[in-house]
């Protein structure tokens, strides 16, 4: 299988879902302590959901999450 070449705002784009990715994955892995407690929606800061955004917009890439994911999937790392 080929791997794609990115543009340097693809790249961007993807580098900033990685970031938003591992972020939320964090917020959602940060339980309370007492598990008797009732969690509430964990809590990604604006500024990582904002640079996610951006980033796909200026490549392009806003809106169009078919041609995003394929781009994704053919830079990242095989599973």
């Amino acid at each position: 299988m080929p791997t794609a070449v990115l543009t340097d705002r693809e790249r961007t784009a993807v580098q900033a879902y990685l970031r938003l990715l591992h972020t939320v994955r964090a917020a959602l892995d940060a339980g309370p302590a007492d598990p008797s407690r009732v969690r509430s929606a964990p809590m990604v800061p604006p500024a990582v959901l904002a640079e996610a955004d951006e980033a796909l917009s200026e490549a392009g890439l806003a809106g169009n999450e078919e041609e995003f994911f394929r781009l994704l999937a053919s830079w990242g790392p095989r599973a």
